[in-house]
């Protein structure tokens, strides 16, 4: 597994380096925000671990521009940052981290949510034997990790046709559409969603789940601030409706 680390202190950099290190992690390190965006070409982690305080472009644009990107794998990403503001972790989580360390953190800390991320894998409680969900509006591929989304047709919406989106989501994103799909209409709380996308490993805030969904709205709900797909329910959680494909009026 490559891991790129990010961080312009040489002490901090050289001491995630050492920890993974001893795990077996392949890791690389680099300074500063355009370096990153050029060794992230070279090497193609699996993970990066991205100080959002950098020289250069910061971590928040390094972020964002990794995001933009169409990647065969997307890499996870977490968010190194010395503020403890909430407002500081919904920012980066918002441009497309996955997770997020407040400095001064615990190396072993670092280590295990490292190993975490890199051995998620979504815990499907359903059963698929085409390891594939088809609602009216979207259709995931479980196994390509492809995700679609049917749009009505500009020139032909009043007669029903529909195009095919294909959907840029995050290895995390995916992994909470999957979740929603298989148990359609089931009400998820953040601890049940925390428990099937990070399982027993997760150590930070439960509210991180709030960022990612909305996140996932911003790219699956034609209009995020009054969902049709993910709905809140107050006081509880989230709920995925949407109809069934054969449902669908074409």
């Amino acid at each position: 597994m490559n891991i790129l680390i990010v961080e312009d202190e040489a002490e901090i950099a050289d001491l995630i380096q050492l920890y993974l290190s001893k795990e077996g992690f392949n890791c690389h390190i680099c300074r500063d925000g355009n370096t990153a965006l050029e060794r992230f070409k070279e090497i193609q982690p699996d993970l990066m671990i991205l100080d959002l305080m950098l020289p250069g472009l910061d971590g928040l644009e390094v972020c964002a521009r990794i995001r933009q990107q169409r990647l065969i794998k997307d890499p996870y990403i977490m968010m190194l940052t010395a503020k403890g503001e909430e407002i500081d972790r919904i920012i980066g989580l918002s441009t497309g981290a996955d997770d997020y360390m407040v400095k001064p953190f615990s190396p072993r800390e670092l280590v295990a949510r490292v190993r975490a991320v890199l051995r998620r894998s979504l815990r499907q409680g359903g059963q698929n034997p085409s390891n594939q969900y088809q609602t009216a509006h979207f259709t995931l591929d479980v196994d390509r990790r492809l995700a679609y989304r049917q749009v009505a047709s500009n020139k032909s919406e009043a007669e029903g046709a529909h195009n095919t989106d294909t959907l840029e989501l995050t290895p995390l994103e995916f992994d909470l559409l999957t979740t929603f799909m298989s148990y359609p209409g089931r009400v998820w709380n953040r601890t049940q969603l925390i428990e099937k996308l990070w399982g027993n490993d997760f150590f930070g805030d439960e509210r991180v789940v709030d960022a990612h969904i909305a996140r996932l709205r911003k790219k699956i709900e034609p209009d995020p601030a009054a969902p049709s797909f993910i709905k809140t329910v107050v006081g509880v959680g989230y709920r995925f409706e949407d109809v069934p494909a054969a449902d669908r009026v074409s």
